[in-house]
């Protein structure tokens, strides 16, 4: 189960495990917001731009998630950039819900120290609804980092102690999904262009000796 706070930060966070796992393991995401309100002001939050712009981002996730045969996607749609607006225990709620329907033995989402305010709330929101108890058999809970948000973080950087080793043609399939967000995607020297996810994979790859990695920070691991 990845739980992600917008739609585009699952595969700029985990799209290279994604594209690994594609045809052995069964993904189920979750969208807590959807990922464009934050752009307007509040006297705008029922325009018609607004509602059209959802629609493409929705739009997108769908097509962005098929690139590795995903078609379990459940999106919430709670506003963008406002979830300090919406009480914990409802996001609570729904992501125990998710977690009892699809019964994941992993968990992944959100590092605590993005610069994003909903990262940050979507981690402590998971983090709260995976407490081990009889009713899930979570194995393990794991962050990602979001390029543009996570190493923004100058004063606490992301600080992975799990690396997912990737080739260059599952690289590739991580850009081709999160190039199917064509309004997110900014030109190098951006960490969201082509140039910027390559290097990054390349740089988290040096980081445990392999040519391209994505790297996780493991809150909770169990074994049998």
């Amino acid at each position: 189960l990845i739980v992600a706070a917008h739609p585009d930060d699952d595969v700029l966070g985990c799209g290279g495990m994604m594209a690994k796992y594609a045809n052995s393991k069964e993904f189920s995401i979750l969208f807590i917001s959807e990922g464009d309100s934050c752009r307007f002001s509040r006297s705008d939050l029922e325009s018609n731009e607004l509602k059209e712009n959802i629609k493409r981002r929705t739009s997108n996730a769908i097509k962005s998630l098929s690139i590795f045969g995903i078609t379990r996607i459940r999106f919430l749609n709670f506003p963008c950039g406002r979830l300090d607006t919406i009480p914990i225990l409802d996001i609570n709620h729904l992501i125990e819900e998710e977690i009892q329907n699809f019964s994941p033995d992993i968990v992944i989402t959100h590092s605590e120290d993005d610069v994003n305010n909903d990262h940050r709330i979507v981690n402590r929101s998971v983090i709260m609804s995976t407490r081990p108890s009889s009713r899930n058999l979570i194995k393990k809970v794991m962050c990602f980092e979001v390029q543009s948000s996570s190493e923004w973080n100058l004063i606490s950087p992301f600080k992975p102690n799990f690396f997912e080793i990737l080739d260059k043609g599952q690289v590739k399939m991580k850009w081709k999904a999160i190039s199917c967000y064509k309004e997110e995607v900014r030109p190098y020297p951006h960490p969201r262009s082509k140039e910027g996810v390559f290097c990054h994979s390349s740089y988290r790859g040096m980081q445990c000796g392999y040519s391209y990695a994505e790297a996780f920070r493991v809150i909770r691991s169990l074994s049998e």
